[in-house]
């Protein structure tokens, strides 16, 4: 008698930055935050700034492995084959608030995409941290010949600038660079379920503000962005957004009146809007909503916690807090997954056992000011999840 066993064929599928959760990139309760910054060169050669933000306190460096590499695609797999691993040695300048590596890299002439990729292990619980920046892409004009800095030499890693603090540029052959200020304000983003095209400003205000000389602390006055280039023929820069000085929180009444638009209705929000006094109006506000002043207090704590995550997080040329990442992060919270492609972003939200989960899909879309500009698919099919979440905010029943 002949007996045939059927064993079953285990195949384990490789990482790449299409299958990676990347979910502790917004996590409130990462320990790293990572970050590279490319510095163009000529010969397609790239400096690849990657300094590491250290969240955690009394972080140690042994508890972390680190890695970089650069990738032909979104889909190529991630190996200890084409990550190289960074030591302690490999640290150019140790501060209380960053670990900061350099590389340079070169991509071989007729390679038509390229993704530096960063990633760090906590040996201890096995979380993985990734961070990638396209090198060479459809997404990408090119990226500056010089660099920010910090006071301290670290690379200037925020998405945001406060007003009148000052950074310094350097670059190789840099003297001089020139300035372009914008001092524009934006909408707040329209709903998910909100399928109309959002009006788009007629034009845009810009002033050229002339040239300062690089290697020295410079400062910008003004709230809006600025566009930095050494070269004004060439589509190359840098996107700075200035902010007031208690950014990423909240400055006063009359901007939190604004940001609590997510969770109002039309009629609440236009009474605040047109109330004489703020303060008043907005105690009130919160106490309707929850009829008990301890549960006031805690929505309050936890929504102005999300503003100041959004805004760390998703700050471009718009407040992080007005972008369609931003107010989905705000009212739903940060994702369960992150899923990243050559041309989005998707979030979703449930654990792995539920039965259903709800997605938000974010196009990439292509501009000079910044490769990471996002834009909400919109859809009435996410209405219902979106309210739910509304009347949890409403109930100060939201925990993450």
């Amino acid at each position: 008698m002949l007996f045939l066993f059927c064993i079953p064929l285990v195949t384990f599928a490789q990482q790449n930055l299409q299958t990676i959760n990347q979910a502790l990139r917004y996590s409130r309760y990462s320990r790293v935050s990572l970050k590279i910054i490319p510095i163009e060169e000529p010969k397609r050669t790239f400096l690849l700034q990657m300094p590491v933000e250290k969240i955690e306190d009394e972080i140690e460096f042994d508890s972390y492995t680190f890695s970089y590499g650069v990738l032909s695609g979104y889909q190529e797999p991630i190996t200890d084959q084409n990550l190289i691993q960074l030591t302690k040695e490999d640290i150019i300048r140790e501060t209380e608030y960053h670990y900061y590596f350099e590389k340079r890299v070169t991509i071989p002439e007729g390679q038509q995409m390229a993704i530096a990729v960063l990633k760090a292990v906590d040996t201890r619980q096995g979380d993985e941290y990734f961070y990638h920046m396209d090198l060479i892409s459809p997404f990408i004009f090119g990226h500056s010949n010089f660099g920010l800095y910090y006071e301290d030499r670290v690379p200037f890693d925020q998405n945001f600038l406060i007003q009148n603090q000052p950074v310094e540029f350097k670059g190789r052959g840099i003297v001089n660079l020139h300035t372009f200020f914008y001092p524009t304000t934006f909408d707040v983003p329209m709903p998910p379920m909100e399928i109309r095209p959002a009006p788009v400003p007629r034009e845009v205000k810009v002033e050229y503000q002339g040239s300062f000389l690089a290697n020295l602390p410079k400062e910008f006055p003004g709230i809006g962005y600025y566009f930095i280039q050494s070269d004004t023929n060439s589509t190359q820069g840098a996107l700075l957004k200035t902010v007031h000085d208690i950014f990423p929180r909240v400055k006063d009444y009359d901007e939190m009146v604004d940001m609590v638009t997510y969770i109002s209705t039309r009629r609440e929000h236009e009474l605040l809007k047109d109330a004489a006094d703020k303060k008043i109006a907005l105690d009130q506000y919160w106490y309707t909503l929850t009829k008990d002043t301890l549960s006031a207090k805690k929505l309050i704590r936890e929504y102005f916690k999300q503003i100041e995550f959004a805004n760390i997080l998703f700050t471009d040329f718009k407040e992080g807090w007005k972008t369609d990442r931003g107010m989905v992060y705000i009212v739903m919270g940060p994702p369960n997954e992150v899923y990243f492609s050559l041309d989005g972003e998707t979030w979703s939200y449930g654990t792995p056992e539920s039965i259903s989960k709800i997605s938000f899909t974010f196009a990439r879309v292509k501009n000079i000011l910044t490769p990471s500009f996002y834009t909400l698919n919109r859809s009435r099919a996410l209405q219902p999840e979106w309210f739910k979440s509304i009347t949890l905010w409403r109930n100060a029943q939201m925990d993450f």
